[in-house]
This record gives C-alpha cells, structure tokens and sequence, in this order.
C-alpha cells in the first residue's frame, strides 16, 4: 500500500509512488503542453510511445493529417510533490520518424551536429519573472515595491523565491542566487548551468514551478517581457561556452580564446535574425528600447553592459559569453538550436566580431555609433520577421519547422497590425496593449 504524505507547506496529500505520470512537450511558442497517463503505461510510453491528436497544438500539424506518437525520454523524470504525479519529457515522432516541428527533437539534431564538430554546448540562464495580484481586469496590482537587490523592508516575496529555490532540485534544478530586480515586485532566480538540452528543459520546468508556486501563494507569475509600460522588461541573460575534449574552448591565455571570438562574431553577424527566435513576441519589442538595460545596439564588450554580448570577468573554466537581449517567451530549444548554429558558422568562417566598444553605447551619439561600426536590432516583430527569411544560417538551425514557425509568427504579427488599426493605435507604440496581455501573460 503506498505511503500517504502531506505536502510541505500546504494541506495538499498525495501518494509517495505515483500513480499518474504527465507526458510533456512544448508547442512552436515553448508553450509546455502533454497528457496524463497511469503510471503503469510509463514503459509503454518509453519504447512504443502514446499516440495524440496534433493538430490543436499551435504550430503543429494540420487537421488532415494530425496523428503523433510522444516517446518519454526517461532520464527526465520527476515527480511533482505538490501535485502527487510524475513528469517526463519527451520527444515527438510522425509515421516512425522524428516529427520536424518538436522543438526538443530540433535542438537534439543540432547538438548533433555539433558534436561531429567536437564541441558539447553549456548554456547559463538567467530569466527574470513579475509577480502580481490581479483582480479580474488586466488592471495588474504589484504586490510589493522593492527593487534591485532589496532585501527586507520593501521586498515581500522573499519568503516565496525561497520556497521555488527549495523545491528546484526535485526537478534537477540547482538554485545559485535568489534576489529581487529592478523593476516593483520583479524577480529573479539563477540556477545552474548545464548542457544544452538540460538547460531547455530545466528552462521549461523552472517557469512551471514559479507559476505553480505563485498560484498557491495568491499571486500570479508572468515571463512576459514587458508586462507594465514603463518597467523595467523580463530578459533572460544567456551564460554560453563551448567545450572540447574536455577543454573549455573559449579558454585563452589571458581573454577569450580564438574560438570563442569567431563564435561570438557568429552571433553579431546574424543578431537581426535570431532576434525572431530569441525575441519571438509583439511584446518582446516593447521590452528592447533604450533606457532599460535591456540591448538595441549590436555590439560587444568585456564586461559592458550595454553591449549586446557582454564577457564576463572570469577565472579558470568560467571563460563564457554572455548574450544579453533574448527574453523568456523565447522557446528555449528553438533559441539555443538557433544561437549555436549561428556561433558555428562564425567558427567556420572564422568570422571576426565587429562593433567591439568598452562606452556607455546608450550615451552615445548617432554618429559616434556609426564610426563604431554598431547596427541595431529589429524594431519590431515584423522587422525580426523579415530579417529571418533572409538568413540561411538561422533557417536552417530550425530545419523543416521554420516554416510552421515563420507561418505562425506571421500570422501573429498580422493580427496585432488589425488590432492597431481597430484602436487607432500607431504601429510604433510602446504602450503594453490588453492584446499582448491576453495572449503573453501566461506564456
């Protein structure tokens, strides 16, 4: 008979061996989506795979012809201990073959190809969340009015970013530093980098643990990079290395290494495309505007923080890049198969990285910029859009799912312009519409 426990910190009880088990995915959006099954179909699940209708999913497959199998990937399993189930992720196949719009199978196929190169990727994040009552509008109440670093007097959700640090570990996150942002009732919580693939999935489940944590506290948990006009936007800093035969390669003598240079001009040279990828919403361009740390300008820099990609002060193996402008509506298989392949063609066409700049680039003037060499990103989804289709580079990274992508941010793109247009809204707002907060409030 199984053990009945309580859950810690509510009146919550489950059974110590579960007895359901969630099959998960994420949609074209990084969306999490899956269904339950009892847990006596878990082995089932891993070697047969559980059958499910796609063409619901956004971005999968149409009506006419919709049937996939989910396959778990068991060295993913966790149980949830609030909820008293497991979760597993997985991968999606189509008539016995990999399915070519899961974003999971779409990064697993450029590690591959990097790997044939030598190279295991390690990627850091840090992605920064809002919490907010809210009273049945989209009339959003901040809960508390700290700000960067506060510790006790104005932050009142300190008690609650220890309560998602403890539980982490049970989903294989390790937590690092806990502290409040910039930006009222903003937040934000490190964990551990870790390969590629890990760290998607790791991205997945920290954003299900903060939300799950703030509705049983009373509050809601956003990841939408600009939720409030005129407050500081969520980003989701990226720590990126490679590494080879067991070598840090973005190692030098004293800076970075060679490698690390022509991947990080891969970077600067497709920045206008990856932003589609890494910056994939209206409202992610609301968040990319001067004056809010958050970078415009395609640049680079030791340890400059107004620079689009900035090196850290490091010692030993910490050598890394750090890429400053994607934010946490990316769909972090998509942006990391994305970034990387867009670091390798740097690497092999031993690309040199322009713009460096060690100035304030936020203060400086137009044509200061200009003698510097530094360009600028999309202005827009729209913008971000066009830049993609004309980049061979960042297309190919996603394979046969960039046309379910470019189809449905196409779409998306099309239906914000009519909704401007019903409200006589200028397309170049930066006012946070009710639209972006049905739809990206919950992402």
């Amino acid at each position: 008979m199984n053990e009945i426990v309580k859950a810690e910190g509510t009146d919550e009880v489950y059974t110590k061996s579960p007895r359901f088990i969630q099959l998960i995915f994420v949609d074209i959006n990084g969306v999490p989506k899956g269904m339950e099954i009892p847990a006596s179909r878990y082995e089932e699940a891993i070697t047969d795979g559980i059958t499910f209708d796609g063409s619901s999913i956004p971005g999968f497959q149409g009506i006419e012809d919709s049937d996939l199998i989910f396959k778990a990937d068991p060295s993913t399993y966790a149980e949830i201990p609030w909820e008293g189930i497991a979760r597993v992720y997985g991968y999606i196949y189509k008539d016995e073959k990999p399915y070519h719009a899961d974003p999971r199978g779409v990064l697993r196929k450029v590690l591959e190809r990097l790997e044939k190169e030598g190279f295991t990727a390690y990627i850091g994040p840090e992605p920064e969340f809002y919490l907010f009552k809210k009273n049945g509008s989209w009339e959003l109440h901040i809960p508390d009015s700290g700000g960067y670093f506060d510790l006790i007097t104005l932050d009142k959700a300190r008690s609650l970013r220890r309560e998602i640090a403890l539980y982490m570990p049970v989903f294989g996150l390790v937590p690092e530093v806990l502290h409040h942002e910039v930006g009222k009732a903003q937040h934000e919580i490190d964990f551990r980098f870790d390969e590629a693939l890990k760290t998607a999935d790791n991205i997945v489940s920290f954003k299900y643990i903060v939300k799950a944590i703030a509705e049983m506290r009373g509050l809601y948990a956003t990841f939408m990079p600009k939720p409030l006009y005129g407050m500081p936007g969520n980003g989701m800093h990226l720590h990126i290395s490679l590494w080879k035969g067991g070598e840090n390669a973005f190692k030098g003598e004293d800076e970075l290494s060679e490698t690390a240079l022509y991947f990080l001009g891969g970077i600067l040279k497709h920045a206008k495309a990856l932003a589609a990828i890494t910056n994939p919403t209206v409202n992610s361009y609301k968040r990319l505007v001067p004056g809010y740390e958050a970078p415009v300008y395609i640049s680079w820099g030791y340890r400059n923080r107004s620079a689009l990609v900035r090196v850290p002060a490091f010692w030993g193996d910490g050598a890394r890049i750090e890429y400053r402008c994607p934010d946490p509506s990316a769909n972090p298989y998509f942006a990391f198969a994305a970034i990387l392949m867009a670091g390798l063609d740097g690497i092999k066409r031993k690309i040199e990285p322009d713009a460096y700049v060690e100035e304030n680039v936020y203060k400086m003037s137009e044509s200061r910029r200009e003698e510097l060499g530094i360009d600028t990103l999309p202005g827009s989804l729209g913008e971000a859009l066009e830049e993609l289709r004309k980049d061979k580079v960042v297309k190919e990274a996603l394979g046969k799912a960039y046309e379910n992508f470019i189809s449905y941010k196409e779409l998306e793109w099309e239906r914000y312009v009519e909704y401007l247009e019903s409200k006589e809204l200028p397309l170049e707002t930066k006012k946070v519409t009710e639209w972006e907060l049905e739809r990206y409030f919950h992402i």
